[in-house]
């Protein structure tokens, strides 16, 4: 299918509003920093949660997801796990409460919140590091997508003749990457949080209608022509090994997963598992998440903005995504996923889209998922600029910068940091490579230091540093190590030297100061062990109560959990007309719904 004029006009009118936004939110972003990072602190929690969401439904994860759906059927409903998704629960339930209490710009300066003196600025000058690299590694993500994405649509031959230069086949979507890259830095640098989140709910938007169209289109298919499928792809549920053997129908398929690495199934979900509570227990990652968390304008409204991105995101996100990964299946042989001789499953999507959506909705669908890939990375870009302006040049720079220095450095820094991005995307063999590497080895050197950050009052900014280092080394380095070896495989021993080295750390040096702790124990009321602190904080106040919800909390995230899970499973179902699997599926996202309404939302706090 070729794009008509009327799909051109509405991709052209999604992205000259994403330049309006930016115009337009100018002067509003430059009024202070506060402005430019956080908008504020004005927005209300619906508009960041579903901004949070819009950022989530993403380009590159949705092709991710319904290459999953299409490989591995309602198993793939438990892959995701290894970004964790579930991280979201325990955002909700209390880590977003905690994190918003804290009052500040971003989480290197939370850090001086929780540690003082050398260790303090150890543990600031580390995490500013890590979410550098990890946010290039997110806009590098991003770009390898939309470039993948784009090639489909807008034939390499069709452009050729208008560049100047030579461009190898195999850089193709690189360049395509560059091109639509550049809205997306236009009105990110121009807007600041502010205008990402007022582009992110056109976003939602066209995703929301694109979303219902697509799922629609494979439920009628479903009805007409039926589909293929494996033994055990059509449930959730599974033993040892994946057991889902496509050798009869589509052999290619069993090759993408003996690649993936996926077939020792209940070993890899175990990993997951321990993986993900680790890496949730130790709150976000200094990314967009994090960023909108900050943004709320109280605690109360930044775990509601954490509880609603599920029931934002989930239903519509896996709708489109059911329906996509059924229209491959059912028409598999109409698909082209040859890609370099190869066939890549990554191509499911736009090659689905490319053959089964109809005139209109064409261009409505590319403009969603367009603005899907420039939310995510404007919102990644928002974040990373936040720490190189506010982190290094305003702290160590030029502590008294105007707004207009701050403004400049925001957009320098941007600029640097999208080449930079681009640059590693060159070296990236796919979007699954680029995502292992990042859920798996950059959140698992994330874990131990900022899992004891919040939990035990002995550690500190000296042991965070240890462990951040413990666990980079090994997060920058096992791929050359252990060449071939699934990323989630080799975490254990990372979470081992990172524990060791966040041990060792905090015992080397004196503990945190009093003052600091007792600080950051009455503003954040954590659970946890701090009974010393809590102990010499009730000895000055009397009327303390300390945070005794560890019990409910947990509770929550258990429910919460099958919730989220839930959510996921039950559009599947809808699109596959499995009328009772469905109907359970949605049955215990409600039974959920009641529960977490009375020991969750009208738990609250009030501040």
């Amino acid at each position: 299918m070729k794009l008509t004029l009327l799909d051109i006009s509405i991709i052209l009118s999604y992205l000259a509003a994403t330049v309006v936004i930016g115009l337009y939110l100018k002067k509003r972003a430059e009024r202070s920093k506060k402005d430019y990072m956080l908008g504020g602190n004005s927005l209300p929690w619906y508009l960041l949660g579903l901004s949070n969401a819009s950022g989530m439904f993403d380009i590159s994860g949705t092709m991710w997801l319904v290459t999953l759906l299409f490989v591995y059927g309602l198993k793939s409903a438990w892959i995701p796990w290894l970004w964790p998704v579930f991280n979201q629960i325990f955002l909700m339930v209390f880590l977003s409460v905690w994190l918003r209490r804290s009052n500040v710009t971003t989480g290197a300066e939370w850090l001086s919140t929780r540690f003082s003196g050398r260790g303090a600025s150890m543990s600031h000058g580390v995490i500013v590091v890590f979410a550098i690299i990890l946010g290039l590694g997110y806009l590098a993500y991003g770009f390898i997508g939309i470039g993948k994405f784009v090639e489909v649509f807008v034939p390499w031959e069709m452009v050729s003749a208008w560049v100047p230069f030579e461009v190898p086949a195999e850089y193709v979507p690189h360049f395509y990457g560059i091109c639509i890259t550049a809205f997306a830095v236009f009105y990110t640098l121009l807007g600041g949080m502010m205008s990402i989140v007022w582009a992110d709910v056109i976003q939602y938007i066209l995703m929301t209608i694109s979303g219902l169209v697509i799922g629609v289109i494979a439920m009628q298919a479903v009805a007409t022509h039926g589909y293929v499928v494996p033994d055990g792809w059509d449930s959730p549920f599974f033993g040892k090994n994946l057991d889902i053997d496509w050798g009869n129908i589509i052999p290619d398929v069993n090759r993408k997963i003996e690649s993936d690495g996926y077939g020792l199934f209940s070993i890899f979900f175990t990993m997951m598992l321990l993986k993900g509570a680790l890496v949730s227990l130790a709150g976000p990652a200094p990314t967009y998440d994090m960023q909108k968390i900050l943004s709320a304008k109280s605690s109360r409204e930044a775990a509601l903005m954490s509880g609603s991105v599920s029931l934002i995101l989930m239903p519509i996100r896996y709708f489109m995504i059911a329906g996509f990964g059924v229209l491959g299946l059912i028409f598999y042989d109409k698909l082209d996923l040859v890609v370099g001789g190869n066939v890549d499953f990554e191509q499911v999507l736009p090659s689905a889209i490319n053959e089964f959506v109809p005139v209109g909705f064409l261009g409505l669908i590319l403009a969603g998922l367009l603005a899907a890939f420039m939310s995510t990375f404007s919102g990644t870009l928002n974040a990373t600029q936040a720490y190189i302006v506010n982190d290094i040049y305003l702290k160590y720079v030029n502590p008294g910068a105007s707004n207009t220095q701050i403004k400049y450095m925001n957009w320098g820094a941007g600029i640097v940091m999208v080449i930079i991005s681009m640059f590693m995307g060159l070296f990236a063999r796919d979007v699954n490579d680029l995502l292992q590497w990042i859920v798996s080895g950059l959140y698992g050197a994330y874990v131990a230091s900022n899992v004891l950050k919040w939990y035990w009052w002995r550690f500190n900014g000296n042991g965070f540093f240890w462990g951040m280092v413990g666990g980079l080394l090994p997060a920058l380095s096992f791929r050359f190590l252990f060449p071939g070896t699934l990323d989630l495989y080799t975490f254990p021993l990372m979470l081992l030297l990172s524990v060791l080295g966040a041990v060792i750390g905090t015992y080397s040096a004196p503990p945190t100061n009093e003052e600091t702790l007792k600080s950051f124990y009455k503003t954040v009321r954590p659970w946890g062990f701090w009974k010393p602190i809590h102990d010499k904080v009730v000895a000055e106040d009397p009327s303390f109560v300390g945070n005794k919800d560890f019990g409910r909390d947990m509770f929550n995230v258990a429910i919460g959990v099958i919730w989220q899970t839930a959510l996921v499973i039950f559009p599947i179902y809808l699109v596959l007309l499995k009328t009772v699997p469905f109907a359970i599926a949605l049955g215990v996202a409600v039974v959920c719904t009641v529960i977490l309404k009375k020991t969750w939302f009208d738990k609250l706090p009030r501040d």
